[in-house]
């Protein structure tokens, strides 16, 4: 009997109904086994009931980890499987599909709210078949199912690192935040940007006697400089998340000291990239030719881990993930501090009529409600506002900020202090200066104290200790 898999629908909060306009239509397929796998009860259910009316056996399940495991035990003839989901996101399975020899050849269709190009390349490079954007019409759903599929490659396993104690001499007295690169896309050093600085997305966060570091772009490299010198000979422990594997955020690495000292332990945690694992990306960038040391050679105590929850803890502080409006599998970073909250969301689009227009339509509302909630009354705001409002015009579903916007929504959440980051790498001091007062006067219109800054490499600040913990 030939079998649909039916992933995740999404987290978009649209009715299940609207995936499926036409259940008779459904029926002209000989497929008789759907598995429905969707972690929001209410996208799931009116989808199964709108399947089940079709004459379909729907089973459902809630995440794409046990989706990958039914795949396994009823070897379905189509898996339809949702871009972004917690634990296990869409590039996961087709990665996971494609390696196991009993279900390789399954075909596979990735369905999104967005459509960045990129996105689209990297599923399909990831071992998707096809790639449809929500609302998916029946007709679209039929095409893709007709289509012939090609025999994929097996990708490789993420590489395991050794693992060793190491101290951690760092004050949990107060929390201590440093900007060691704020720009985006590309290095730009001169003499135009001395003084908001030209290294790409990299933050030092102390906190609770833990050493965070946000992002390792070019900025992590002076960084790992100033914590060689600081320490000396003493081990240090450093937790390093990384919101996603675009180069100006991992580029630094392989230039990061205190991994190339054996008393040290470097703990990477991060989400699995769009074409291959975080080790494998990570590992990939120092293979020969590109670099003369690879990842595997560099002395450190070095553990890199995927994270499959999107709430985990680095010591004392607690730790949530959001996924941004960016393309691939893109997260911000919430810290729960003893002195307050941090939210470092590096690269995200805000939502308007033109990013809905840009995603065929298609706004991902649930996106952009999980974000709101996400910065909501956040001490310190580290925010994409990589364009002027006239510059946006021209790079709408690029999946970077526009200045207003991002003004405007730290005002809606009642954000108590903004930076602006990942500074345009065509934008010099002079330019930074004149988007940050036009920042400034949108908010002082506003009215309700919301502090705003642009972020500048080198600047440092302490949040004042707090009784409570934001929970």
């Amino acid at each position: 009997m030939a079998q649909i898999l039916f992933f995740s629908l999404g987290h978009s909060r649209r009715r299940g109904l609207s995936y499926l306009h036409d259940a008779a239509t459904l029926r002209q397929f000989q497929m008789k086994t759907i598995l429905l796998i969707d972690d929001d009860e209410i996208c799931r259910r009116p989808a199964a009931e709108a399947l089940r009316r079709a004459n379909w056996e729907v089973i459902e399940a809630v995440d794409g980890n046990q989706g990958v495991e039914l795949a396994i035990q009823h070897r379905p003839d189509v898996i339809l499987c949702d871009l972004l989901m917690p634990r296990s996101n869409g590039f996961h399975v087709c990665r996971k599909v494609r390696e196991h020899p009993e279900i390789k050849n399954t075909r596979i269709i990735v369905i999104s709210g967005r459509d960045f190009p990129s996105d689209r390349q990297s599923a399909l490079e990831a071992g998707a078949d096809d790639f449809l954007v929500k609302p998916v019409e029946l007709a679209q759903l039929h095409e893709a199912l007709a289509k012939t599929t090609s025999m994929r490659g097996e990708t490789k396993p993420a590489m395991a690192q050794a693992t060793a104690p190491s101290a951690k001499p760092v004050s949990d007295q107060t929390t201590v935040v440093k900007f060691w690169g704020v720009r985006g896309s590309i290095p730009t050093p001169g003499q135009s940007t001395v003084f908001f600085g030209g290294n790409t997305s990299c933050v030092e966060v102390r906190a609770d006697g833990e050493i965070i570091i946000l992002d390792a772009g070019s900025g992590i490299r002076p960084l790992g400089e100033a914590l060689a010198a600081e320490f000396h000979e003493q081990p240090i422990e450093i937790t390093l998340l990384i919101t996603h594997t675009h180069w100006d955020h991992i580029q630094g690495f392989p230039f990061f000291l205190p991994a190339y000292d054996a008393r040290n332990r470097v703990h990477i945690l991060g989400y699995e990239g769009a074409r291959a694992g975080l080790a494998a990306t990570l590992a990939g960038q120092m293979e020969s030719p590109y670099f003369p040391i690879a990842l595997k050679q560099m002395p450190g105590n070095i553990v890199i881990e995927e994270i499959k929850e999107m709430t985990f803890n680095v010591g004392k502080v607690r730790v949530e993930a959001c996924f941004s409006n960016h393309p691939g599998v893109c997260v911000g970073y919430k810290l729960y501090t003893s002195s307050g909250t941090i939210v470092y969301l590096p690269d995200n689009e805000s939502f308007n009529k033109d990013t809905a227009q840009a995603h065929g339509g298609a706004l991902p509302r649930n996106l952009e409600k999980n974000i709101a909630e996400f910065i909501h009354e956040a001490d310190v705001l580290i925010l994409d506002a990589q364009y002027t409002a006239e510059e946006y015009q021209a790079h709408v579903g690029w999946g970077h900020g526009c200045v207003d916007d991002v003004v405007q929504i730290a005002l809606n959440n009642h954000v108590k202090r903004l930076f602006l980051f990942h500074h345009d790498p065509a934008h010099d001091d002079r330019c930074i200066s004149n988007v940050l007062m036009r920042a400034r006067e949108i908010a002082q219109k506003a009215g309700g104290g919301l502090r705003v800054d642009a972020a500048r490499e080198g600047e440092q600040f302490v949040l004042g200790p707090r009784a409570v913990n934001a929970m």
